[in-house]
């Protein structure tokens, strides 16, 4: 490992030409980091999961030396899932139960996304002082919290003191510029102003502001260069890990709500991001919601199924813009090995690929501009399955048609996705795409509390949220929140938001509302997000005409009033 001076550690961390992935501590990570000294090993997330960086020039040869594993040691990008309320969720009904007496009294709330404005009357208490307990903006280099590497800590104090200044910013300079991690954060915690109230109003807040992917992860997934609000899987996970310890120096009870979400990653449970979000989902005092996606009819995920060996089968890929990029991954099951070709709008074709893995094979078109990149991953960590990435750049308008072959096929069922909604091209969608196995990528994570949306207008379905099950076809969403229309507090002002992100939040000041019931009030003190969960999904209401669980609404509506009626009847 190099030895470096703290300025130039946190210089290299914060370069624009450096990667950062995750690796799973073991022994042999112990010979890697010898053998690559070139990687910086930083903090471990959970006891299990190690921090890495090295400069995007040794990246390739880093690849080189950890295999199939790279591909669940990447740094995968989100996107925002966006696109009251509590009364419908029986959220009122409990917090003016006058023997319950719970509005998230001792609990912290904790937003890991775009930040939050906090000069907001929503968080701020009637002396003016900060319901938020500490912002930590990753996206400023400067006084990092204590263990961590990136970023700036803004505590309470400095809030408070920000908030009595006549320019709040020259003290706490952190800043929600889009607007959306603030919403989340007024809907889950927000106090009451003029018409407004949160889920969970006496509950304190955590907030993580996330940096942006790094270039190389940018280039790698092809984001379009207009979106600023992409997010790596890594920044994410270190986002949890400080909300953990803010939560652990308090000695308070948490839940955290992640409005994020992404198409890459195996959509099984079995990745280093997934897996990481699955053991904190099972420590006491924790609660994890996260939101299922909007991705129902984007037209983003399709499916199929290879009969035998040496058949085939197509998936068709519509193109609508000029120089496009298609960015196609494939996934398949550990019994099976799957090929492809690709042929372009004209006709041309790159013909049938060999599976090797770890190879990359690039293909220059002779009659357009595209360039077309195949490359195979098999084995992988935790499922032992495949997945296949097409990417093809300056792809020209029209169908272009990707033949998946069975080389070898026991299952032959196969899924692919293309990156969630605004992290693709726009007008590249799939042309048989199916509404089912939508839910993003972390919200398949198992154990977490999933969650889908509805319209409590008409009590339908949210029009895009997305639909169950995971890849390993377990149920999911858990349930559905409302979230269309949901009303809550922008750093602009007053505003409505719609989708799976606004309805997690709501859901998480539900979960607020039981860790203090169980955690705080001594009724269940070692309750977290399987208790929770099991108890929410019980309490769900249901329509008479429909059948659960199902794809689509999981287990039902959320309904708060009913899970305490429920518990207590079993207390």
């Amino acid at each position: 490992m190099f030895l470096l001076t703290e300025e130039q550690l946190k210089e290299f961390i914060n370069s624009p030409d450096t990667v950062d992935f995750i690796l799973r501590g073991s022994d042999d990570l112990d010979i890697f980091l010898r053998e690559n000294p070139n990687v910086i090993s930083t903090q471990t997330l959970a006891g299990r999961y190690v921090v890495c960086y090295a400069s995007t020039s040794d990246f390739a040869t880093i690849i080189d030396r950890l295999g199939t594993s790279y591909v669940s040691s990447l740094s995968i990008v989100l996107g925002l899932l966006d696109r009251p309320e509590l009364e419908a969720s029986g959220i009122t009904g409990i917090q003016s139960q006058p023997y319950l007496d719970l509005r998230g009294q001792g609990v912290l709330v904790g937003i890991v996304d775009t930040g939050i404005d906090y000069t907001q009357q929503v968080f701020r208490y009637e002396d003016g002082t900060s319901k938020i307990q500490a912002i930590y903006d990753q996206s400023i280099p400067g006084s990092a919290p204590k263990g961590f590497f990136i970023g700036t800590e803004y505590t309470k104090e400095q809030i408070n003191q920000a908030l009595k200044a006549e320019n709040p910013y020259e003290i706490v300079p952190q800043r929600d510029t889009d607007g959306h991690g603030t919403f989340l954060a007024s809907v889950a915690a927000g106090r009451k102003t003029d018409n407004f109230l949160g889920a969970a109003p006496d509950a304190e807040l955590v907030v993580v502001k996330l940096k942006k992917a790094r270039p190389f992860y940018l280039d790698l997934f092809a984001v379009p260069k207009t979106q600023q609000n992409v997010f790596g899987s890594t920044a994410v996970m270190i986002g949890v890990e400080y909300i953990l310890k803010k939560a652990r120096e308090l000695n308070r009870p948490v839940v955290i709500c992640l409005g994020i979400g992404t198409n890459l990653g195996s959509h099984d449970g079995f990745s280093v991001f997934e897996e990481y979000l699955s053991e904190i989902s099972n420590l006491g005092g924790v609660c994890l919601c996260i939101a299922a996606g909007n991705e129902s009819q984007a037209r983003h995920h399709t499916q199929g199924k290879i009969a035998a060996k040496g058949q085939s089968r197509s998936i068709d890929v519509s193109v609508v813009n000029e120089s496009s990029v298609v960015y196609v991954s494939i996934w398949s099951s550990i019994s099976d090995r799957l090929s492809v070709s690709i042929r372009s709008p004209t006709g041309e074709l790159t013909a049938r690929l060999p599976p090797k893995s770890g190879s990359i094979t690039t293909n220059n078109l002779v009659f357009e501009q595209a360039a077309i990149r195949v490359v195979y991953y098999f084995p992988l960590e935790g499922s032992g399955g495949q997945v296949t990435v097409v990417r093809v750049t300056n792809a020209t308008p029209g169908i272009w048609t990707i033949t998946v072959y069975g080389d070898l096929i026991l299952d032959g069922t196969f899924h692919a996705w293309l990156p969630i909604t605004g992290l693709a091209s726009p007008g590249v969608e799939f042309l048989a795409a199916t509404p089912n196995y939508t839910v993003t990528v972390p919200s398949t994570a198992i154990s977490v509390i999933n969650c889908g949306a509805y319209n409590i207008v008409d009590n339908s379905l949210y029009s895009n949220s997305s639909w169950g099950p995971t890849r390993i076809d377990l149920m999911a969403p858990d349930l559905v929140a409302p979230g269309v229309n949901v009303g809550g507090i922008y750093p602009t002002g007053s505003g409505t938001m719609s989708g799976t992100s606004v309805a997690a939040a709501i859901t998480a000041g539900a979960c607020a509302l039981m860790l203090q019931w169980g955690i705080v009030q001594g009724n269940d003190v070692g309750m977290s997000t399987y208790q929770i969960r099991a108890y929410l999904i019980r309490g769900c209401k249901r329509s008479p005409t429909l059948l659960y669980p199902n794809t689509q609404w999981g287990y039902g509506a959320l309904d708060l009033m009913q899970t305490f009626n429920l518990m207590r009847e079993t207390k």
